[in-house]
This record gives C-alpha cells, sequence and structure tokens, in this order.
C-alpha cells in the first residue's frame, strides 16, 4: 500500500511538472519558509543590567525596575513601588537582586521568580516581594516585547473589552461626598468607594469635617474614635441610597480602623444598604473573626492590600470567607503569584479587586488591567487618574473612557519611561507630612492615646 502511494505521488509530480511544476515548486517553497519562521527559535536574551528609577512625580514615591538584556533594544519596566518604604527597596534591588540576576536567562519568568523568592531564605516580606515584583514585571514586559504582543494576550488573551473601575467620593461631609459620586456617575462610573470623614478627628480617604470642632483628648497629635465613625458611616449609607439610587454600586473601606466585634456588628448594619463590597473590615492580624462575619450576613467582603504572603489569603480563599482578593500586586511578588492567585481565587468562587491607588506606579496599573482583562473571575478594579507630571514620566498609560480602563495594545505594558523627566521629581517630594518621614504614615490616636491599626 505505501509503494502504490509512492507511486501515485511521483506519477502526479511527473504529470505536473511542465506547466504547474514551477508554480507548485514556488508555493511549496513559501509554505516551508513560512513552517520555518514559526517554529524557529529566537535567541534567548540575557539579563545584562538591572536598574530602578526612583521617581515621585505625583508627591508619592514610585519604584521601578528596568531589566537590560545582551539584545540590542529589548528590555522591561516592572513596578515595585513601596511607597512607605522605598529607600529600602532600592538597595534590595541593586545589591542583592542585581549580583544574582545578572548573566540569567530573561526568559526563564517562572524560574527567575522561584529563585529570587527563595534566594533570601526568609522570606514573604513586603520590602523583598516588592523587589521581585519589579523584576517579575519587568520580564513580563521583555516577553510582551519579544512576541509583539500586550501581556494580557500572553495570559490567554481578553475575557473582557475592559476592566469596570470604581472612583473615590470623598467628603467632610455628607452633601460633599454625595456631591462627589454624582461627579463620578457623570463620567459613566457604575462603581464609587464614598468615605466620610468625621468633625474633629482623623479619618481614612476623608479628613475630619466641620474644621471648628475639637477633639478633647489626652495628646495633641491626630484623633481618631471607631464608635463615631461607624455611626457617620451608616447616616452617610442611608443618605447616599435616597439621592444616588439603587443603580450604582457603592462601595467602603473600613481600612481596618475598628475592633474585631465592631467589624462584625459594622458589617451586619450595612447589609441592608446592599454594598458591591465593605473593604478591610479587619486587620491581617485578626482574619478569624471572618468566620463570624460570614456566619452573621451576606455583606460581600474585600481583603488583602497588606497581604504578602500565601499564609494570609489561602484560607479566606479556600473556606470562601471572602468575596474579592484586594491585594497590591507587587507586595505579593508581582504578575507571576497573582495570576495564580486568581486563578486559586476562580475555583472558589472568589473575585479580583486588585489595589490601584495612588502610589502604584503606571506600569503596577497596565499589570493590574492586564490580569483584570485576562481572568475569566474579574470584579472590579480601582482606579486612580494618572495626573499630568505622572504622565510626563510614563509614556502609554491605560486610558479611562466612561468607568473603563483600556489596556495599551502596544507589546509588553505599552509603556515607556523618560528617565530624564523622572529625574525632574525625586524622592522627598512627597505630600505633607510625608516628606519628614521618607514617605511613610504618621501616627494616629484615640482620644486616651492609644494607637490604631492603620
Amino acid at each position: 500500500m505505501q509503494g502504490a502511494n509512492q507511486g501515485r505521488r511521483s506519477l502526479l509530480k511527473a504529470i505536473t511538472g511542465g506547466t504547474f511544476g514551477g508554480l507548485l515548486t514556488r508555493r511549496e517553497a513559501a509554505a516551508q519558509a513560512q513552517v520555518a519562521r514559526a517554529v524557529r527559535a529566537t535567541p534567548t536574551p540575557i539579563i545584562k543590567d538591572v536598574s530602578v528609577i526612583a521617581t515621585a512625580p505625583a508627591g508619592l514615591r514610585l519604584v521601578v525596575v528596568k531589566v537590560t538584556t545582551d539584545q540590542d533594544g529589548l528590555y522591561g519596566y516592572g513596578c515595585g513601588t513601596f511607597t512607605q518604604r522605598a529607600d529600602l527597596v532600592v538597595p534590595a534591588v541593586e545589591k542583592y537582586l542585581k549580583p544574582f540576576l545578572v548573566g540569567k536567562p530573561a526568559d526563564r519568568i517562572d524560574d527567575t521568580w522561584q529563585a529570587c523568592y527563595n534566594s533570601s531564605y526568609w522570606r514573604n516580606g513586603p520590602v523583598l516581594n516588592n523587589a521581585i515584583s519589579g523584576v517579575d514585571q519587568a520580564l513580563w514586559d521583555i516577553k510582551g516585547r519579544q512576541a509583539g504582543m500586550p501581556v494580557y494576550q500572553l495570559l490567554g488573551g481578553k475575557c473582557r473589552e475592559a476592566a469596570d473601575c470604581y472612583g473615590h467620593a470623598s467628603g467632610n461631609e455628607i452633601s460633599d461626598v454625595i456631591e462627589s459620586a454624582k461627579g463620578y456617575m457623570a463620567r459613566g462610573f457604575r462603581h464609587i468607594r464614598v468615605q466620610i470623614g468625621v468633625p474633629g478627628m482623623e479619618g481614612y480617604g476623608a479628613r475630619g469635617g466641620t474644621s471648628s470642632v475639637t477633639i478633647k483628648a489626652l495628646h495633641k497629635g491626630p484623633v481618631y474614635e471607631p464608635a463615631p465613625y461607624i455611626r457617620r458611616a451608616l447616616k452617610m449609607f442611608e443618605e447616599c441610597r435616597k439621592q444616588l439610587g439603587e443603580e450604582v454600586e457603592l462601595l467602603h473601606d473600613v481600612h481596618e480602623r475598628v475592633t474585631p466585634i465592631q467589624a462584625v456588628q459594622f458589617a451586619k448594619d450595612v447589609e441592608k444598604f446592599k454594598l458591591f463590597f465593605f473593604e478591610d473590615p479587619l486587620s491581617p492580624e485578626d482574619i478569624a473573626y471572618f468566620r463570624q462575619i460570614r456566619q452573621q450576613c451576606s455583606t460581600p467582603i474585600a481583603m488583602g492590600e497588606l497581604f504578602n504572603s500565601p499564609h494570609e489569603w489561602n484560607t479566606l480563599i479556600a473556606e470562601r470567607l471572602m468575596d474579592y482578593i484586594r491585594i497590591h500586586v507587587s507586595q505579593a511578588g508581582g504578575l507571576t503569584p497573582c495570576r495564580k492567585i486568581a486563578a486559586f481565587g476562580e475555583i472558589y468562587g472568589v473575585r479580583t479587586a486588585w489595589h490601584g491607588p495612588g502610589d502604584v506606579s503606571p506600569i503596577g496599573h497596565a499589570a493590574n488591567v492586564a490580569l483584570d482583562l485576562a481572568c475569566y473571575n474579574f470584579g472590579v478594579q480601582e482606579y486612580s487618574p494618572f495626573g499630568e507630571t505622572t504622565q510626563e514620566v510614563f509614556k502609554g498609560c491605560p486610558v479611562m473612557t466612561d468607568g473603563y480602563l483600556y489596556a495599551n495594545e502596544s507589546p509588553g505594558w505599552g509603556i515607556e519611561i523618560d528617565e530624564k523627566a523622572a529625574k525632574k521629581y525625586p524622592f522627598g517630594n512627597e505630600r505633607g507630612g510625608r516628606a519628614l518621614l521618607n514617605g511613610g504614615w504618621g501616627e494616629v490616636r484615640k482620644r486616651d492615646g492609644t494607637l490604631i491599626k492603620q
């Protein structure tokens, strides 16, 4: 049979060898060339240099890692921003990861992540994780540039066209919050985080209400008490529902500033307002209380921006004790671990809501959007606008339209950094007291002087 087939092929070739033979030969040659191009392995890029771009164009310290390869013009950027301790991330990259990485292949992303993660022996700390994240995201950028594709394509392509986002509406008074929220709604946002100040007190997301109010305390610093905050927030939710309606999705960030049992009661009290999610009602030290919250109410819970260890999020996801994972991607070590976290969450019905404040660089926001587009269990994306000075440094930021954040369709993250412009905004250009504390946060205390968690 095999001989007969060979004979027929030979006969056909002989018959067509005249008029059509040349044409088929050319077609065959072109097809073979196309196959060769498709399967030909490109040279493996080798890491030649690892450097840090430290800049604060919007008054918040941003740390971006640049990995340069031995192939001319092939490099990548990654976000390693840990604003409050940015000066520690820089030497973690330059003094520890750089000598460890130079000479290694740039295309073994997961293997490189594992090697960096284990190289210090003690691990799961925010400084090291952010340093690793900068390298990891830079390697993904390089991979995208090599492939000629945006990173989300390397993750499997789009599950949706853009990332639905929420904006931050806040104010000293409830009327201010509602006015701010209406502004976001007019711009097309469907999800809005609402935060209210308490007269005379420090707060998160909104400061102290009526300035003429003075809180008598046993110290001279900022004052905060959880009970007045909770009462005022409940009044805010009630008024927001009356004036904004039922269609808009409301979110709120407690920022772990209440006691565990207050958090349980607070989550029960807000249930009737049907929030999209209730963020960080507990600190990472108190996550066992999530079981009580889940047993007593159906308020959707978001948690995780302070997490940097699998030991913190694994149980919450596996036991379905939260609804949205709020991890700060660079805090967890970059894109590589976070795409695994998203896949883990999908199994248990936990959706993503990656941390996206102003102290995430545009590179970090681009990584968030890549995950948002490629992961089926996306929930919502926190949005912080890119100001004029930020866009002066970072060219190609993701674009916001009608409450949706769109990825840059250029290869990699699609972002280029003007390093000359970055130098115009050095560390020390922080807002308010952060300049005095090298980007760190100050302290807030209760009336009696007890320090609160922030």
